[in-house]
């Protein structure tokens, strides 16, 4: 694999000419408007200048642990009916097992809403949400905006985001979705994968070669050259979901025959459109993937991008279990011993669970490939288990009509409905101090659902259904799919509709204002958000120094995803597996600030303001009643990698928070949370910082400094009888997210 330090020209979708050159026929600005990106970009675009986009998607899609939060917050916004398309799946809390009635409450909020407002409400069980939009959604040359972060439909041809959900309130809205024109790479493909390779191997080979430099961070990655068209649609769709664990902004590839016959399948055709670069596109970089080369791969915990093939693992077991015992006492901030050379037997690696699952890993082409290999073989009966997730019901439907489900039922699998439980630690967690192979989307800290608070730990390797199904075959035993010799009979994949014809309720856009909407007990409005004040006390009150902090660990997923629907209940988790005493002393100090809302004074709610203000008004006497606001504020490297889930960030703000301290952001998404949320999005220099967990920081005019588009701005740490002075910025903003946090979230902006 090779990534190029320059940009590149593809020459009619072959050649690969790097830049720069001045011999082709046109200019660089001119080929790059030839990428299939930016015809899909220019058609979406409103604000007329390609440079500054301003887009409006064709589709929406949530699921519900999204829709509910994203429907509240657009109610208190004037909504009146779903302006496009807006599909509410239902395969996150399907189990409706934490908290009572709580999950079905929020399905039936989700049912009902679409009724009144003109939706499609898909049930439980029925489809993950990724593999009905694949199915049902998707279109050549369209935009789809997603509320989760593996809203990826490229390979179909149309350019999918996933973002939090005040983004698609904003569509809700008839508002924009704002971002600067994106790079847009090249993953240029040449060659054949090699039996037993599956697109989850090619997934992690990319992502284990861009992820840590940033190469594609924030970009668009177009799929191309010769390569492409030697992948099923299946293939494509497998590698195309993954992308998002780049942090790229999205993803599209070129189409084909096998992109039409998809289409043809799903009863679509008048879908399917032809979409290739032009003859000379140029792209702002290139990753040039040799499929012959790449072998079955494994992302060892704690990351997708910790990858190693599954040869070379096995070959140095003992160093690389080492390495990743180092980065678990990062991860796991040393709180519980963490260990996977014990899984070691005779030389080999034992693992205890393997699960085949939802948009990665539930695709047809995946669970028939693993039947084959298992075909005649037993899982044994040790400690190994294997699940297998199809990704919807019709998938489901043909494998029991082509025996495969016969077939992996007698190995000892059990397969189960659609659901995407394992991928978030909702279903299948793993005993204590169990290692799990999966055909999921994320291996992060605690994902699969083990609490490090209560001194439960498992861990998550990602592979492919290939050599997950080849370890299971072994008993358990780590192996690569690639000692398989056997053959794949390719099964013929064949579509019926009908039940989702019997099952899915489609407004067909017609909204009926006569429907009461179905509410629940923990189904709450947001509470009320003051605009941002003149001048800002904020206490730190967690310090992160991770080189990544996951959405996971802002606010962890698995039980916890049940009190989405409640801001306030939810609130209670938010970095609760990173650091427990987050929620206290944030609702400490988010005393003053409630006390200023009363119309009281907030030293007296919190008595550790007085000393702080008394060295403030020493040199800013003018700041105190009627121009204050005090809050919390956290410091991290680089959070935000991982989901798109708001809640990362407005726990923080239900909680007190004002803002986030970072050295960058790990992806647009968050930072854009932050933003809807009234959160200030502080950039500070990398190295040691001037204040550290529990200080105060003040920062004077900061009202002012986002008004007036201030490109420095001074704060002040505040300790003993003096005052210390360090610069934050603010990154990029546009007149809109100003305003957005001048007014204090997105409610607030758009409140009638």
């Amino acid at each position: 694999m090779k990534l190029y330090d320059t940009g590149v020209y593809l020459l009619n979708g072959h050649d690969i000419v790097e830049a720069p050159n001045a011999s082709l026929p046109v200019t660089q600005e001119e080929a790059a408007k030839n990428t299939i990106a930016y015809s899909i970009l220019a058609a979406h675009n409103t604000s007329g200048n390609m440079e500054k986009l301003q887009i409006k998607f064709d589709k929406l899609t949530s699921h519900d642990i999204t829709f509910v939060g994203i429907i509240q917050t657009a109610r208190a916004s004037g909504l009146e009916k779903f302006p496009v398309p807006y599909v509410l799946t239902n395969c996150h809390n399907s189990l409706c097992a934490v908290g009572g009635t709580i999950n079905e409450d929020d399905h039936m909020f989700g049912l009902t809403c679409a009724k009144k407002y003109g939706g499609v409400y898909v049930p439980p069980h029925q489809a993950v949400i990724h593999q009905f939009a694949r199915e049902m959604l998707a279109g050549g040359g369209r935009m789809i905006l997603g509320s989760d972060s593996h809203t990826r439909y490229g390979a179909l041809g149309t350019m999918a985001m996933g973002e939090g959900g005040p983004e698609l309130v904003k569509q809700l809205l008839c508002q924009t979705y704002d971002i600067n024109m994106p790079g847009v790479v090249a993953i240029y493909l040449k060659g054949t994968p090699r039996p037993g390779v599956g697109p989850q191997d090619v997934a992690l080979a990319i992502i284990g070669k861009v992820f840590a430099n940033g190469y594609v961070k924030n970009k668009v990655m177009e799929f191309v050259g010769p390569g492409v068209a030697g992948l099923s649609a299946d293939f494509r769709i497998g590698i195309d979901v993954m992308t998002t664990e780049t942090t790229c902004l999205s993803s599209i590839w070129q189409t084909d025959e096998k992109i039409q016959e998809f289409y043809d399948i799903h009863g679509r055709s008048e879908d399917y459109k032809e979409l290739k670069p032009g003859s000379t596109a140029y792209y702002d970089g290139c990753v040039e993937i040799d499929l012959d080369e790449i072998k079955p791969m494994i992302a060892m915990p704690f990351h997708p991008s910790n990858t190693y093939t599954i040869d070379e693992l096995n070959a140095n077991l003992d160093d690389i279990l080492a390495d990743v015992e180092k980065k678990a006492q990062v991860s796991l901030d040393g709180k519980v011993p963490f260990t996977l050379r014990d899984k070691v037997v005779d030389g080999k690696l034992y693992v205890e669970q393997g699960i085949i699952a939802g948009c990665a890993g539930g695709g047809f082409e995946n669970i028939c490939a693993a039947a084959d290999i298992m075909r005649g073989s037993s899982i044994g009966s040790d400690a190994f288990t294997l699940s297998v997730y199809p990704a919807s019901t019709p998938i489901y439907m043909e494998l029991a009509k082509n025996g495969v489900l016969a077939e992996l039922l007698g190995t000892g699998a059990v397969v189960k409905t659609a659901f995407c439980g394992p991928c978030f630690g909702a279903g299948d967690t793993p005993a204590n101090n169990a290692f799990s192979i999966r055909h999921t989307t994320r291996n992060f800290p605690n994902r699969e659902g083990s609490k490090v608070q209560n001194g439960q730990v498992s861990s998550v390797a990602l592979m492919d259904a290939r050599s997950i199904a080849a370890t299971a075959a072994n008993k358990g035993f780590l192996t690569s799919a690639e000692e398989y010799t056997g053959d794949y009979r390719n099964q013929k994949y064949f579509f019926d509709k009908t039940i989702y014809d019997n099952r899915v309720f489609d407004s067909k856009g017609i909204a009926d204002p006569s429907v009461e909407i179905q509410f629940g007990p923990n189904i709450k409005d947001w509470p009320q958000m003051a605009p941002l004040a003149e001048n800002l006390v904020l206490k730190v009150v967690s310090e992160i120094h991770d080189p990544v902090t996951t959405t996971d660990e802002l606010i962890p997923s698995g039980e916890t995803s049940s009190y989405r629907s409640n801001p306030l209940g939810l609130a209670e988790f938010t970095l609760s597996r990173k650091d427990p005493a987050y929620v206290g002393r944030a609702k400490e100090i988010q005393k003053a600030q409630q006390a200023i809302q009363k119309g009281e004074c907030p030293l007296d709610a919190v008595p550790e303001l007085k000393p702080v203000m008394e060295v403030i008004n020493k040199d800013f006497p003018e700041v105190g009643e009627g121009s204050l606001g005090v809050g919390s504020t956290i410091f991290a490297v680089k959070p935000g990698d991982g989901s798109a889930r708001e809640q990362a960030a407005s726990c923080q703000k239900v909680l007190g928070g004002w803002a986030n301290i970072a050295n960058e952001y790990a992806t647009k998404r968050y930072r854009s949370n932050l933003i809807n949320w009234g959160m200030l999005p502080f950039l500070i220099k990398t190295g040691e910082l001037p204040f550290k967990n529990g200080d105060f920081l003040f920062f004077p005019e900061i009202r002012k400094a986002v008004e007036e588009k201030s490109e420095v701005i001074k704060g002040y740490t505040v300790g003993g009888t003096s005052m210390k002075e360090f610069e934050v910025t603010l990154g990029e903003l546009t007149d809109d997210e100003r305003e957005i946090i001048l007014k204090g979230c997105l409610i607030n902006y758009n409140r009638k």
